[in-house]
């Protein structure tokens, strides 16, 4: 599948950015790529505000408007398809979508030109979206590698241009999934904060409090193993790079299996009980965060659609283990912290 003449991606420029370099500006919004790729790709002509070729220290203002042609790797503007096991959820004319598993990129970049999901997607689907060609045709929005669950993809531009719109509007509702390390004072809440790139490791996000963008994001407990472990209800309002990882990691609750945000190897193994800490080395291989719920308008019928990704297997197997280290470490615990727990248990 060949796309000669990629559509660009477009920005643009809102008060709050007025002021900042070009380079700077971009790679703020593109993880999967760094200033100086973004600095190559202004010499090269490949970016234009306004219409016109600038230099890279070009300061913007509101206003401006940026279109980006990508550049890629040779050969990686032929997308070769390559059959894969698909988990389709629902699939017409405009849209598929599909159960995500954990260990899948969802499009190509460094380190992925091949094994993607989009490259599941062509072998599958007779066409998709123009829109986001030649390596995200028919990508609306992500999920993270490690994370599971619930994505849609465009078919038609159409249906690209109309859930983008949706996603644009915060009329899609996203609801997850997520063990995260301790317990809450509070049953729910709720972060609203600005995410932006890390100041001193631009491969992680993080809460700042100026040129970030706004996040929004809803949490409820639904069952608390020994005040170590809590199962968390979450929604989002906005979709900000890694937004759950950086928001649990700002409330000094991070994901369980979570490297990069606190999370990981060596938070589990200073978990005092032995039985939920050999729990967690044995369940929790990955960042344990679970795109469950989706729902959203049809591009073309206006049919309320909602859509849900059954429990992976690790969920599962790491809930049925902390229930279990629960249960031997102090029968009533959970009746007692936790009264509603059997009503809300996960299915």
């Amino acid at each position: 599948m060949h796309h000669a003449a990629p559509a660009p991606r477009i920005f643009h420029v809102q008060a709050p950015d007025s002021g900042q370099r070009l380079d700077v500006f971009l790679s703020a919004r593109d993880p999967d790529r760094s200033r100086s790729q973004y600095k190559k790709w202004i010499e090269a002509g490949h970016v234009l505000v306004n219409g016109a070729r600038v230099k890279t220290s070009y300061v913007l203002q509101a206003g401006d408007e940026v279109a980006v042609w990508d550049m890629e790797p040779s050969g990686t503007g032929d997308m070769v398809p390559e059959p894969m096991a698909l988990r389709v959820l629902f699939e017409d004319d405009d849209l598929i979508v599909v159960d995500k598993p954990s260990g899948l990129v969802v499009h190509p970049g460094a380190g992925h030109e091949r094994g993607t999901l989009v490259h599941g997607l062509l072998a599958h689907c007779a066409r998709l979206a123009s829109q986001g060609a030649p390596l995200r045709p028919g990508i609306v929005h992500r999920l993270d590698q490690e994370t599971s669950g619930v994505l849609v993809v465009a078919k038609t531009d159409g249906a690209y241009l109309d859930l983008i719109e949706q996603f644009k509007a915060h009329e899609v509702q996203k609801t997850y999934l997520a063990f995260v390390y301790g317990r809450f004072s509070q049953s729910s809440g709720e972060m609203h904060t600005r995410i932006g790139r890390h100041p001193k490791d631009r491969k992680k996000m993080a809460v700042v409090t100026r040129l970030g963008k706004e996040a929004v994001t809803l949490w409820r407990v639904r069952q608390v193993w020994l005040d170590l472990v809590s199962l968390l209800e979450v929604r989002i309002l906005t979709g900000r790079t890694h937004q759950i990882r950086v928001h649990c990691h700002a409330m000094g609750r991070p994901v369980v299996g979570d490297e990069t945000y606190g999370g990981g190897l060596r938070r589990a193994q200073r978990l005092p009980n032995p039985a939920v800490r050999q729990a967690v080395l044995r369940h929790a291989r990955r960042t344990m965060l679970h795109a469950w719920r989706l729902a959203l308008r049809h591009p073309r019928t206006g049919e309320e659609l909602h859509f849900e990704a059954p429990l992976p297997e690790d969920f599962s197997n790491l809930a049925a283990a902390l229930q279990e280290a629960a249960t031997s470490s102090s029968p009533l615990s959970l009746e007692r912290k936790n009264p509603d727990a059997e009503r809300r248990k996960i299915h």
